[in-house]
């Protein structure tokens, strides 16, 4: 028991690289609020501790790592970012099942059985090249708010970042029921070790270094121009959630990862 607790907080200190920007999907002129009820604060001032500690561990590790994966050849970093995004297919299409939404699980399993086959275990991206729509990552988070689950109450955690009661939830549950976590972490009796235990943090280490690498203008431009940068983030954070929740409702596309880089290029 100890020992799998010992595993998810590992895996959580790896998620947080990306977690503790994953609420801004885009700048304040692509968010719209989907709701009029305020989402209440928890511990504002010990998160606002907790956020200055976050930024600082940012800016010492994780930002200069980002910094050093975009000096690598452009074809290994289209195909690192190919790869993670192709596994991400297998968290997303039971959240698309679960949201009731068959058309966005079959693009998704299309995608993935192309890009794994075609594709070469998902470097490349031939779905894409044919028209397919893009993959709109889902999570848990997302699935129970579409089922009315209620927000609950906003606060930071110490390197994870921002989060709400709900996302928290989302996001033990994202961990656990993770295929590749299966694989790589999971039951040993069923699949007999036969993938390295590490390699699920290698995956995820990698999927948020390359989120972060695209978007480090985009970062330094909303600190830079955030009078009140903890009440940004906390305001991008709710309003993306609630857009993603709302647009998974009405089975419309949303913001993903890939639209950060075209905002990062603007």
């Amino acid at each position: 028991m100890k020992k799998k607790l010992l595993n998810i907080l590992t895996i959580a200190l790896v998620l947080s690289f990306s977690s503790a920007y994953a609420g801004t999907d885009g700048n304040e002129s692509l968010s719209k609020s989907s709701s009029n009820e305020p989402t209440k604060e928890c511990f504002e001032k010990t998160s606002r501790a907790i956020f200055k500690f976050n930024q600082g561990l940012d800016k010492s590790l994780f930002k200069p790592i980002a910094k050093g994966y975009l000096k690598l050849p452009k074809p290994v970093k289209k195909a690192s970012g190919n790869f993670v995004n192709n596994l991400s297919s297998l968290l997303t299409l039971p959240n698309n099942l679960l949201q009731g939404d068959v058309e966005g699980a079959g693009n998704t399993l299309g995608r993935f059985l192309l890009n794994s086959t075609v594709g070469v275990f998902g470097l490349f991206d031939p779905a894409s090249s044919l028209g397919a729509k893009p993959n709109s990552r889902e999570d848990f988070g997302q699935t129970l708010g579409v089922h009315g689950v209620e927000t609950g109450c906003y606060f930071i955690l110490p390197v994870l970042g921002p989060t709400t009661a709900r996302d928290f939830v989302g996001k033990i549950g994202d961990t656990l029921l993770d295929p590749v976590y299966m694989v790589t972490k999971g039951d040993s009796e069923i699949f007999n070790r036969s993938y390295s235990e590490h390699n699920y943090y290698y995956y995820k280490g990698l999927d948020a270094t390359d989120f972060r690498s695209k978007n480090v203008s985009t970062f330094d431009n909303l600190e830079t121009n955030s009078i009140d940068l903890y009440a940004s983030v906390k305001s991008l954070y709710l309003q993306n959630r609630n857009q993603k929740i709302s647009n998974s409702k009405e089975k419309t596309e949303t913001l993903d990862d890939s639209d950060w880089q075209e905002i990062d290029n603007q």
